[in-house]
């Protein structure tokens, strides 16, 4: 089978149920696991190459709509006839079932059952720590900064904030992604601040620039420095290495539950 991956959330997914191999070509942002970096790679995802695509012959071509104007692409491999599979991810339930939809489009459902399965008692072991947190601090997650952009209710960081023991700071708001102001996030006083900017590797993300925005040297989390640089590609792609970024996450909130945490290594 001939598969073309459109973004790196799908890229991940296929290689969870051991897929990669099967992989022909990908979008220019996928780059784990690491052997699809030899890949052709046919654009970025809001600009695939078509033609190249096509000229691939694949069996399978795996789009996701939770890359804002991935809806053009899909067009076009409507119009070429092209055999196409759409995902949307926005729950961390949908990254799991996500694991059974490609399974059964590639003949690889008892592997996509165990990666399933995996998935979710993870899942559910962090749930069942984050219970005994005494506080749940609140997190704001910064993709972009001006201007800002956050993941609101809808988006999978607000679950995974919840079972690492915290809260989003934009829980509130049911969109999966809020265009908001600096000012509106200091007057919501974030306990946290975590910057997962989107398409920016986390050695070029400068914590000072967040400490010299007007006011912000009198928020709680500047104060006690609870800065936090974290992988775009932990927290910002709807994948099953999310469970990475989530420990991650747990130990920064929570060290006294999560450190000792035997057994809860993701997938």
């Amino acid at each position: 089978m001939r598969i073309v991956s459109l973004c790196p959330s799908n890229t991940e997914a296929l290689a969870f149920l051991g897929l990669e191999k099967l992989l022909v070509g990908t979008d220019n942002y996928s780059d784990w696991p690491e052997g699809v970096r030899e890949l052709p790679k046919l654009g970025p995802d809001l600009d695939i190459d078509m033609d190249r695509v096509e000229a691939l012959k694949p069996d399978l071509v795996v789009a996701s709509l939770t890359v804002p104007g991935m809806e053009k692409n899909v067009e076009r491999l409507v119009e070429r006839g092209l055999p196409h599979l759409v995902l949307s991810p926005n729950k961390l339930d949908d990254v799991a079932d996500n694991l059974l939809t490609l399974g059964e489009a590639t003949g690889r459902q008892e592997a996509a059952g165990r990666a399933h399965e995996a998935f979710t008692e993870t899942i559910r072991r962090y749930r069942e720590i984050s219970r005994r947190a005494e506080s749940r601090p609140s997190v704001y997650w910064e993709w972009w900064a001006k201007p800002v952009f956050t993941p609101g209710g809808g988006n999978w960081l607000t679950e995974l904030t919840e079972l690492a023991g915290g809260r989003n700071l934009f829980a509130d708001r049911p969109e999966p992604s809020v265009r908001s102001t600096w000012e509106e996030v200091a007057e919501r006083q974030p306990d946290h601040i975590a910057l997962a900017w989107v398409g920016i590797r986390p050695k070029l993300v400068k914590p000072d620039t967040v400490r010299a925005r007007p006011g912000w040297d009198a928020l709680e989390a500047v104060r006690r420095d609870r800065i936090h640089v974290m992988e775009e590609a932990l927290f910002c792609r709807p994948s099953p290495r999310l469970l990475d970024g989530l420990k991650k996450l747990a130990t920064v909130l929570h060290p006294e539950l999560y450190g000792p945490m035997k057994g809860g290594e993701p997938i």
